[in-house]
């Protein structure tokens, strides 16, 4: 099993996942390099954590390689010993594909996909170099199943789990110390949703307030509870980390259902988001 120790770089933690994952990792000892756009969020969350551990923080638009080139080097010249880097961030946007346009589909893979592998090509350099390293990159449950009005998420989040698979793959057959996870979370209790774009051809407002509370209704993990599950993940350098009951039925239900899950799935999440 795989210590936490030296620093972990993570983006998008501000809020949700990567708040609590910053918090987890802090109280096990490590030192911390925060990037998100939110600096008072940020703040909030160093002063949260204490004068216990030196903490680092960025203002960084993951959506702008130059961002994440420059939050690399900012944060490996303040922890020397950085070799756990999250990358976390990601945004949401409702509608189909029909209802979106290419500028929106653009802006979510910017985020979304080409954050992580920016982020992975940024910090990699430096991971080979240490005696252990981790790289956790956030897919989704959508990167497993693909649900209708979700096409630019589901998208971006396969081609993440699709370019994670295949580093890690390649770090192995090199023999480099460093270790990737792909995280598939469920429905966890963040403000995604409400934070969420709409598709520019959406016109019904009353049923992106819906869907939104379905969501809520039905993401029963907590943020802490993700935090946990991927510190467990890396712990037990595990390839592919689900988080929550509701995704690992839907990747149980795609093993045996590949080409025919949506109508089982549909009844399920429907029920989920009613409570029963």
């Amino acid at each position: 099993m795989t210590a936490i120790r030296g620093a972990a770089a993570i983006t998008g933690a501000a809020s949700g996942i990567g708040r609590a994952l910053a918090i987890e990792l802090a109280r096990r000892g490590c030192d911390l390099a925060l990037a998100d756009r939110d600096e008072a969020g940020l703040k909030t969350l160093a002063a949260e954590i204490g004068p216990g551990r030196k903490v680092s923080l960025h203002r960084v638009d993951v959506g702008e390689a130059g961002d994440i080139t420059q939050f690399a080097g900012e944060a490996i010249a303040a922890h020397p010993a950085l070799g756990i880097v999250v990358n976390n961030a990601g945004v949401a946007l409702m509608g189909s594909f029909e209802e979106i346009d290419q500028a929106q589909m653009d802006w979510l893979f910017d985020i979304n996909f080409w954050g992580v592998v920016h982020g992975t090509r940024a910090f990699l350099p430096h991971l080979k170099t240490r005696p252990e390293a981790h790289i956790v990159n956030l897919s989704s449950i959508f990167g497993i199943v693909a649900p209708p009005g979700q096409s630019a998420y589901a998208a971006a989040k396969f081609a993440v789990r699709g370019f994670s698979e295949s580093v890690r793959h390649e770090l192995a057959v090199a023999g480099r110390p460093v270790r990737l996870s792909v995280v598939h979370p469920g429905g966890v209790a963040t403000a995604i949703a409400r934070n969420s774009r709409s598709g520019v051809g959406i016109t019904d407002n009353a049923h992106r307030a819906q869907s939104i509370e379905r969501f809520e209704n039905a993401a029963k993990t907590t943020p802490k509870d993700a935090a946990l599950r991927i510190i467990k993940g890396i712990e037990k350098n595990e390839p592919r980390i689900l988080i929550g009951n509701d995704a690992r039925f839907m990747d149980l239900l795609q093993r045996f259902r590949p080409g025919s899950y949506w109508a089982p799935l549909q009844r399920k999440l429907e029920r989920m988001a009613k409570g029963t």
